[in-house]
């Protein structure tokens, strides 16, 4: 190491400026969803576990944008559907008589 070093020209902050349209911040995540995050990066493969994020993040942002109507829609179908009587084969051929 030099005994002396000129930072008269230094700048503060971050050596490689964040890609465009993502900015860098410091977030606070559980240990146990980062290490799920990490993990389902490695079964598959490889990959990086910040894009897995920004992709559940995303998705859940989507959901959150249907207006509440479609969601009342949506969720009567799921719940009402086990009970919608199917036609059988004996019905139809009464049907078409």
């Amino acid at each position: 190491m030099k005994p002396e070093y000129d930072f008269t020209r230094a700048k503060r902050g971050t050596i490689l400026p964040a890609s465009k349209g993502k900015t860098r911040i410091t977030i606070r995540i559980d240990d146990e969803a980062l290490n799920w995050f990490r993990a389902q990066v490695h079964a598959a493969g490889g990959g990086n576990y910040q894009t897995l994020i920004n992709m559940a993040l995303r998705e859940h942002m989507a959901r959150q944008d249907d207006t509440l109507s479609e969601t009342l829609r949506r969720v009567i179908r799921e719940e009402v559907a086990p009970y919608i009587a199917r036609p059988t084969r004996t019905s139809r051929k009464r049907a078409s008589r």
